[in-house]
């Protein structure tokens, strides 16, 4: 590895305003991630009451969207994430981290928008182009999440490089909580608007529930189309964002391009722009699908992706959990029309965001670069089986008839040991392990297997939590395994979270990223 001053500058430059400026910039990219990816349960229950209507056997007119319905609507951004998180991230090292960014931002707008439209106002052709279209967004989110980790981690110096990087990533948690805000915002408004509203005031229960106005069908667009509004506020400041110093020097090999874009005028003032070109070194001339590479990088590949992984797995699972936690506290389907449903399971999520969710991510941005990556993230998994366990053991026998205190401080504190743990050490290390030329690349690939354990957690325990006796399942739904078992199981899995970190993740904490690199090369 060339010993360039530029790369020795960067690690020991000061904090200056383009730092923060940098942070907002990814971090609006994270934030529209998460509003497009976590706005889909208020939408789903607005969809399911305009275009899935049933009744029961007591004439009581009721909505349960389709488990497969439900499943799809989860698996098809996710699945799309998983594509874009391996094709941008590869081409952000290929073809540079800013012609990358541009173009994912661009595809989430463009998908977010398109998801408010339909062909037509049958059923499947609505379901149809959402999912056509939710996967483009998917594709776009995945492209965005190798990209932000890898401009933040080569734009920070060593010292403050995991806040940052944390910080980016905290962006979510208010993404997260905007999905819910607007959510509320639109239900509320057309509930009062509506005729329907006005009328189920002065009407029995089931009068209310039966109304399903036909505005309903439009707020769910509009719920949707709004995730375009962050990344086009976005989208002209990041094209004004330089390509890493990082990637010019080291990829491109042009060194005053480098020092050009380093943003840091310390770094400009000290450095001759005529610094001579660095020689490639011996261990440059690999590539990825190569022995050497999995001689050097393989350990550190498989320790982040499995990581991210089980993770997802973790968190995707106890996001669904919701219901079953909280059921008892919500106003009951029956008796509650289209958008005082949605209403209620944004509400739900804003709760939870804001006493556990973003809390988690400030205490990671706190604590990351004083304790280290690999302690705060076995210490997350610890914490998470401990609070898993606790719920699911006793869950059938206590916890399911008593919804008090204790119980919904068990379940917030999984997310926030979580957002303060491995969901966030996950985004971090894999930006900070591997050479530049893989950085991006081996950062996708991270992402991508955990968002397939995102797909597994999600559509897994959507299936497997019923009751193993039939008549106890809900309606359209099948018999599982119960409840207490998946929790156990996904105590198991942190268990094996802890394990594998400590046996194979490396400490990134403290050191340059190239001095990372080095120390691979050493152990090798």
């Amino acid at each position: 590895m060339a010993n360039l001053r530029v790369l020795s500058a960067l690690d020991s430059a000061k904090t200056q305003y383009y730092h923060f400026k940098a942070i907002v910039i990814a971090g609006m990219g994270l934030f529209t991630d998460a509003y497009d990816l976590f706005c889909i349960p208020p939408v789903m229950k607005l969809i399911g009451r305009v275009y899935y209507y049933d009744h029961y056997h007591d004439e009581q007119r009721a909505i349960t969207v389709p488990p497969s319905l439900v499943s799809i609507s989860v698996a098809i951004p996710l699945l799309g994430t998983v594509f874009g998180q391996v094709v941008l991230g590869t081409f952000g090292d290929r073809i540079g981290r800013k012609r990358v960014y541009g173009f994912a931002l661009l595809l989430m707008i463009f998908s977010s928008f398109c998801c408010g439209f339909s062909f037509c106002r049958t059923r499947k052709c609505v379901i149809t182009s959402l999912c056509f279209f939710r996967f483009l967004l998917g594709f776009g989110i995945g492209g965005d999440y190798p990209i932000s980790a890898t401009i933040m981690s080569e734009s920070a110096n060593k010292t403050t490089r995991g806040s940052f990087i944390a910080a980016v990533f905290c962006m979510q948690g208010f993404g997260i909580l905007t999905s819910s805000a607007v959510t509320m915002i639109f239900c509320s408004a057309f509930d009062r608007a509506s005729a329907a509203s006005s009328k189920s005031k002065s009407s029995s229960s089931s009068s209310t529930a039966t109304s399903t106005p036909a505005e309903a069908d439009l707020v769910w667009r509009l719920i949707l189309m709004f995730g375009a509004v962050p990344a086009s506020m976005t989208y002209y400041w990041r094209m004004k964002m330089p390509e890493t110093a990082r990637y010019a020097a080291l990829v491109e090999q042009n060194i005053p391009q480098a020092i050009h874009e380093s943003r840091n005028d310390e770094i400009r003032e000290e450095l001759d722009v005529a610094v001579p070109m660095p020689s490639p070194s011996s261990s440059s001339s690999y590539g990825l699908i190569s022995k050497e590479f999995f001689w050097r990088h393989g350990r550190d590949l498989f320790a982040c992706g499995s990581a991210w992984f089980l993770v997802d797995v973790v968190f995707y699972s106890i996001n669904l959990f919701q219901s079953h936690i909280y059921g008892d506290l919500l106003r009951k389907p029956e008796s509650v029309n289209a958008y005082q449903e949605a209403f209620d399971v944004a509400k739900l999520q804003a709760i939870i965001t804001i006493c556990s969710t973003i809390p988690g991510y400030w205490a990671a941005i706190i604590f990351i670069d004083r304790i280290g990556r690999v302690k705060i993230q076995i210490m997350g998994f610890f914490c998470m089986a401990i609070c898993l366990f606790a719920i699911g053991i006793p869950y059938s026998k206590y916890w399911k008839n008593h919804t008090n205190a204790l119980l919904l401080i068990l379940y917030g504190l999984t997310f926030f040991f979580s957002n303060f743990g491995p969901n966030t050490t996950t985004f971090i290390v894999p930006a900070e392990l591997f050479p530049a030329r893989f950085r991006s690349t081996c950062h996708g690939i991270s992402g991508a297997a955990g968002k397939m354990g995102a797909i597994i957690g999600s559509v897994g325990f959507l299936w497997a939590c019923d009751s193993k006796d039939k008549s106890k399942v809900e309606y359209s739904y099948h018999k599982g395994i119960g409840t207490t078992s998946v929790l156990v199981i996904l105590g198991g899995i942190c268990v094996l979270g802890m394990i594998l970190t400590y046996l194979f993740t490396r400490e990134t904490n403290g050191r340059s990223l190239e001095e990372n690199e080095q120390i691979e090369d050493q152990t090798n």
